[in-house]
């Protein structure tokens, strides 16, 4: 589906099934991982769509320049050296998809974890959601 190196959309038919695990740890690390806007917004119009949504906890923007804005904001309010991975592998089916992640500096605790849930139509991601544990749990 996506090369994560150098990435190219396609859209998935019944031959080909989306690849849950491998699109939304590409989001992770190549949106909401890099502090880098010109590399982020091409991540993002490889696996968005054009009009896809990002739902976070109190805002939610549409369209590929709006949802590189949204992630800027964020990585802003984050000290510079956190970053993300994925607690395990995302799973999906019927075009939803489901990756649990922490984030924190490198060799220090976890400070937020959550869940993005996606909506996919093809192999671009439609709609994001971003949940966030209630801190402590």
């Amino acid at each position: 589906m996506i090369d994560q190196q150098k990435s190219t959309p396609h859209r998935a038919t019944p031959e080909t099934p989306i690849d849950y695990d491998r699109l939304m740890q590409a989001n992770l690390a190549r949106v909401f991982g890099e502090r880098d806007a010109g590399r982020r917004i091409e991540a993002i119009r490889e696996l968005y769509a054009d009009d896809a949504v990002l739902h976070e906890p109190h805002a939610s923007v549409r369209g590929h320049a709006a949802i590189s804005e949204a992630v800027t904001a964020l990585l802003t309010n984050l000290p510079q050296g956190f970053v993300f991975a994925a607690a395990g592998p995302a799973v999906g089916h019927h075009g939803a998809g489901r990756l649990q992640w922490r984030s924190g500096a490198p060799d220090g605790p976890v400070a937020v974890t959550g869940t993005d849930v996606a909506h996919f139509e093809g192999s671009l991601i439609r709609a994001l959601y971003v949940f966030l544990d209630p801190i402590g749990a």
